[in-house]
């Protein structure tokens, strides 16, 4: 029998952090859950942080994953929202970092290149794909990019280096 392990996949935002939890067997992957953790907009942006960390921290506890994945932070036009998705990413990789989990960055572009099979697939195409990867998976697209991590890093995990970036 093969070892089952459960990744948790994040989709890094300030307004809309989707998140979801799949558990790969060999070659059979299988979602458990997905979703969205939404600060309140008109929050300041430490009490934002502070519910992303503590919304990553809850799913931690309740999902048990072996695993984390996060995708990377894209090179944005304004420096100012770049810097605040930053935050937003540092406060959903210290949850898994703190519990002891190896965590996982992947590019955008490899992350739709894995699922769609391009790296210029657009949010529409990676939730159609998901679905089909992980029948009955019915997510919104925030959380549906974060399935689509999880299974970026399902396929890329033996070859990943967990946690040796800084």
């Amino acid at each position: 029998m093969a070892l089952s392990v459960r990744i948790l996949g994040i989709d890094p935002g300030l307004r809309r952090m989707g998140w979801g939890v799949v558990t790969v067997e060999g070659s059979s992957l299988r979602a458990i859950a997905h979703g969205v953790i939404t600060p309140a907009t008109s929050a300041p942006l430490s009490e934002r942080l502070s519910h992303i960390f503590t919304g990553v921290n809850a799913l931690v506890e309740s999902y048990q994953p072996d695993e984390a994945a996060i995708e990377e932070a894209f090179m944005a036009a304004n420096a100012s929202s770049a810097l605040k998705l930053g935050h937003a990413r540092a406060a959903a990789l210290l949850a898994p970092a703190q519990a002891g989990l190896p965590v996982a960055e992947y590019a955008a572009r490899l992350v739709k290149k894995s699922v769609v099979g391009t790296g210029a697939a657009d949010k529409v195409q990676v939730a159609a794909m998901v679905g089909i990867l992980l029948p009955g998976t019915k997510a919104t697209a925030d959380a549906a990019d974060a399935l689509a991590v999880a299974i970026c890093h399902a396929h890329h995990r033996r070859a990943s280096r967990i946690g040796s970036a800084a």
